[in-house]
């Protein structure tokens, strides 16, 4: 079982990434020392009883200290409601507290190709995903056999390029990048799913896809996915409101071993599910 951790912490820096797009910055080693990519924080702003719950924030990177030790962590998020606007107000100094971290991890199964498949703030996920992938960063407290993956690839759409978060950071780690827009104002003028089917035209041979974005974007992948064979996970961004299992608020319809379905947590057995047991 994950060791998960509560702290009252600091933040570190915080910065626009893209429109309405934010990340912060925030210490906590021992979040830092155990966390894996697709795993996520519950966080709320200390002192503060409103909003009085926390919000689901996934992990996007990782900072070491001087001597080599991860001691921060960088989450992003979208301000559309209270809690983001609130957020997003705070200087460093302020205090937040969160607990973490939750959830399941992306696995790290060898392969040829990792495809990951990004739809708006569906990208928070990656860049450490990316980081491990090609063996630059090392996750989690059991460690890392290194890089698992000998090409790494994002498929990435938005609505329009203003839109597009650390796109140079992703390139920086050796990542190759495929845009789509649904204006046309960067990239291909149409669907990320669009991007996918170009790109897996040339090989499917040793591919594996993460996805994470707008359910009806992931649904597509999905089916992509299956109709080409390629193995699939998908990270849910389903609501959720405790982030440890007790509220039953963020339930999705998963598959069974025997073809029926049943409501299973995403704060705790996923948010990372295979394609093949999600029921959309």
């Amino acid at each position: 079982m994950n060791s998960i951790h509560y702290t009252q912490t600091e933040i570190v820096s915080q910065h626009t990434i893209a429109r309405d797009t934010w990340q912060v910055r925030i210490r906590a080693p021992e979040m830092a020392q155990t966390v894996r990519p697709g795993q996520f924080f519950m966080v709320r702003l200390a002192q503060c009883n409103d909003p009085l719950i926390g919000r689901a924030l996934a992990l996007y990177d990782l900072h070491r200290d001087s001597h080599g030790a991860p001691s921060d962590i960088s989450l992003v998020y979208l301000t559309k409601g209270k809690f983001t606007q609130a957020l997003s107000r705070c200087k460093p100094g302020a205090v937040l507290d969160v607990w973490g971290p939750l959830g399941n991890a992306f696995s790290v199964e060898p392969c040829k190709h990792l495809v990951m498949v990004a739809g708006g703030v569906g990208i928070t996920p990656m860049l450490s995903l990316a980081g491990a992938a090609l063996g630059s960063e090392v996750f989690g407290d059991a460690g890392s056999t290194g890089a698992f993956a000998s090409k790494v690839s994002l498929c990435y759409g938005a609505r329009t390029a203003a839109y597009f978060a650390g796109l140079d950071a992703f390139t920086s780690r050796g990542v190759e990048v495929h845009l789509a827009t649904e204006d046309g104002s960067l990239g291909h003028r149409g669907r990320v799913t669009e991007v996918l089917n170009h790109l897996l035209d040339t090989s499917c041979e040793g591919v594996r896809i993460a996805c994470c974005g707008p359910e009806p974007m992931m649904e597509g992948v999905c089916e992509i996915a299956h109709q080409r064979g390629v193995p699939c996970e998908v990270s849910l961004e389903t609501p959720m409101a405790c982030g440890i299992g007790i509220c039953f608020t963020c339930v999705a319809k998963i598959r069974q071993a025997d073809g029926s379905w049943d409501y299973r947590r995403t704060c705790m057995e996923g948010p990372v599910f295979s394609s093949q047991q999600v029921v959309w």
